[in-house]
């Protein structure tokens, strides 16, 4: 956990920082479900309980992160926009984290394996969302070089046509939500009825991992409007 006197030193230098910072260590949170995926798919428990020790390891680091920027950021009128929206940005980059914890969490307590005819399709929904949360990553990244041209420029249209890209993932993976949930459609009456129900939750979360990368983006959007 990053000290007291680190958060303030960084404020000084620029208050995006931290925010690129966060998500970066958020997104981690969900690239490490790849790995999971992979052990779950070869029933490696062993290997699949290492990994999410490690979600959780980077999800309690990105709260820690969270709790500092909070408690470090300006509350003056130097900031360039609304302290507040800053606080609702950092609070929906948090949750691609809490998001991949829960998913791994949920999978590993029940040992849940991922039927073989899923897999495939499953995967490709995984890589759709964490593409999402890329892009959110990518997006944000952008703002140093934005406010240092003032909110203005060709910066400003560059972040926009970032955010397009990222609703327009998000959308993709909504495609492929519908297509994987066809899938499991198609086979769950061999399957208990137990493991389905929980099937279809690990589903919708992965999907909500894109979602809130898009909620990034629409936040993002609201401090150019600003």
């Amino acid at each position: 956990m990053a000290s007291g006197k680190f958060f303030k030193e960084l404020f000084g230098r620029s208050w995006v920082e931290p925010l690129q910072q966060h998500i970066e260590k958020s997104h981690s949170c969900a690239t490490e479900l790849f790995t999971f995926f992979q052990a779950v798919f070869r029933d490696d428990w062993e290997q699949a309980a290492a990994t999410q020790k490690k979600i959780v390891q980077l999800e309690n680091e990105a709260d820690d992160f969270e709790a500092q920027i909070r408690l470090q950021m300006p509350k003056s009128l130097f900031l360039p926009v609304p302290r507040t929206d800053l606080i609702d940005l950092l609070a929906t980059q948090d949750k691609i984290a809490n998001r991949a914890k829960d998913i791994a969490g949920l999978m590993l307590g029940r040992k849940m394996g991922i039927p073989e005819q899923l897999q495939e399709p499953v995967y490709k929904y995984l890589e759709h969302a964490i593409m999402a949360s890329e892009q959110a990553v990518s997006a944000i990244n952008e703002l140093d070089e934005l406010v240092e041209t003032a909110f203005g420029g060709r910066e400003i249209t560059l972040i926009e046509e970032m955010i397009t890209k990222l609703n327009s993932l998000e959308h993709e993976t909504d495609d492929i939500e519908i297509q994987v949930r066809a899938h499991l459609f198609a086979i769950e009456s061999e399957l208990p009825p137990v493991d389905v129900m929980f099937l279809y939750k690990i589903i919708e979360w992965i999907g909500d991992l894109a979602d809130q990368a898009k909620k990034v983006g629409s936040r993002l959007q609201l401090l150019l409007a600003r």
